[in-house]
C-alpha cells in the first residue's frame, strides 16, 4: 500500500468515532481523511429521527476537506463499534469516486481493532459512475 502512516491515520479514526451523534443505532463511526497535501480531516456519522438525512462519517470528512477547497485524496480510515470491520456504504463509495483514484486507499477496522482490512476504491467499487462518465 502507499507510503503513510496507516496507523495514525486509523488512530485517528477511532478518536474521531467517540464524537459520533448517534441515539438510535447507538452505531458510531469514524473516520479520517488524507489529502494528497499531507492535511487529515476526520468525520463521523450523525444520525437524525428520520434516517434519511443521517450523514455518515466518510461523507462528513470529505465534505469538510471539500469545502476547506482539498480535491486531491490519498486514503480513508473507518471503524465502527461494531465486530467486524466497517466498510463504506454505496452512497460513500460514490462520494470517493467522484473525487479519487480507484487506486485510493480505504482502511477498515473493527471495534477493538482485532481486524483491519486495507482495501483500495477500484476493489470496492469496481464499475464506478464519475466524472469522466458525462463527457
Amino acid at each position: 500500500m502507499k507510503n503513510f502512516d496507516h496507523e495514525k491515520l486509523l488512530d485517528l479514526a477511532y478518536e474521531a468515532r467517540e464524537h459520533a451523534y448517534t441515539p438510535y443505532s447507538h452505531y458510531k463511526v469514524g473516520a479520517a481523511l488524507l489529502t494528497k497535501s499531507g492535511k487529515i480531516y476526520q468525520g463521523c456519522n450523525i444520525e437524525n429521527a428520520g434516517y434519511t438525512p443521517t450523514n455518515c462519517a466518510e461523507r462528513t470528512a470529505f465534505f469538510k476537506a471539500v469545502y476547506d477547497g482539498e480535491r486531491e485524496f490519498e486514503a480513508i480510515a473507518v471503524c465502527a463499534t461494531g465486530a467486524s470491520p466497517s466498510y463504506p456504504c454505496g452512497v460513500c463509495r460514490q462520494v470517493m469516486a467522484e473525487f479519487c483514484d480507484k487506486d485510493f486507499v480505504i482502511i477498515t477496522g473493527n471495534n477493538d481493532r482485532s481486524i483491519v482490512v486495507d482495501s483500495n476504491l477500484a476493489e470496492m467499487l469496481p464499475y464506478s459512475f464519475g466524472p469522466k462518465d458525462l463527457l
